[in-house]
């Protein structure tokens, strides 16, 4: 028999999330509204493009609102969702995504701002104004390097959460991840020592050897979990799954090898 003073006691209240969490779903939703906010941005210079017309190379092109604001946001997204499988508290991993997205916004206005004022975004040095919208955004480029370093390294401080070879997959994006912050920041200190030395065409130009390897390093992050988030919802044994996801990996590292090799002959 149930005791009546038991049965008349009254019940548990529901566990809420706290405040950190409810922080960090606001931050999260926030990153991804920017995240597609700036891919809408990329294509809609798309049809800029398609209207005005002009060259698609070169520092003064539609390519770049395009490219960028299509590659920020995809990266925006992206990283907001890698980072949930992060060994990283609530509070710190909000903070930095708000700064990252921040970041992103501040990186595609400036060079999307110089694309419509018809000059370089990158390495200007000709008017204060271009010269502050272009320091602006290698410092910009500076608080990316650093932010996405800190969640490289969290990723192989503790191993990361999520379906069977997401660790491994989340692990190889952000490493290779590294690759394209290395190569986007050597692309910046040569250009900014060509400006300062006089050099202004061939700060434009030095950047081109480069391209190649950081585009195709920059999007691994979202490319190979991406592969393993697809892969645990097959009914395929884990043996077979990994096995994919290592081809996955080895093809990606073997075309950013590729692309480094060419970076260097012809640099």
């Amino acid at each position: 028999m149930t005791d009546p003073a038991l049965s008349d006691a009254p019940a548990a209240p529901a566990r809420t999330p706290g405040p950190r969490a409810v922080d960090a779903r606001r931050v999260e939703r926030l990153c991804h509204t920017t995240g597609l906010l700036l891919v809408l941005s990329g294509l809609a210079h798309l049809v800029v493009f398609a209207v005005d017309g002009g060259p698609w190379d070169g520092p003064v092109s539609w390519r770049k609102p395009v490219t960028f604001g299509v590659s920020f946001g995809v990266t925006l997204i992206a990283v907001t969702w890698i980072t949930s499988y992060l060994r990283v508290g609530p509070r710190p991993r909000a903070l930095l995504l708000a700064v990252f997205a921040a970041d992103c916004v501040v990186e595609v206005g400036g060079i999307t701002l110089q694309a419509w004022r018809g000059v370089p975004s990158h390495l200007d040095m000709e008017t204060p104004f271009d010269t502050a919208v272009s320091m602006t955004l290698a410092v910009g480029g500076g608080v990316l390097v650093v932010l996405l370093t800190v969640f490289a390294v969290a990723s192989f401080r503790h191993r990361p959460s999520g379906p069977a070879g997401m660790d491994l997959a989340v692990r190889s994006g952000f490493a290779i991840l590294l690759v394209a912050l290395v190569s986007g920041a050597a692309m910046i200190a040569r250009g900014v020592v060509l400006t300062r030395t006089g050099h202004q065409e061939a700060a434009y130009h030095s950047t081109a050897p480069l391209k190649p390897l950081h585009g195709v390093s920059l999007h691994a992050v979202l490319v190979l979990p991406a592969l393993a988030w697809l892969l645990s919802r097959t009914r395929w044994s884990e043996t077979l799954r990994r096995r994919l996801l290592y081809a996955a990996i080895g093809s990606y590292v073997a075309a950013v090898v590729g692309a480094a090799v060419w970076a260097v002959l012809t640099y």
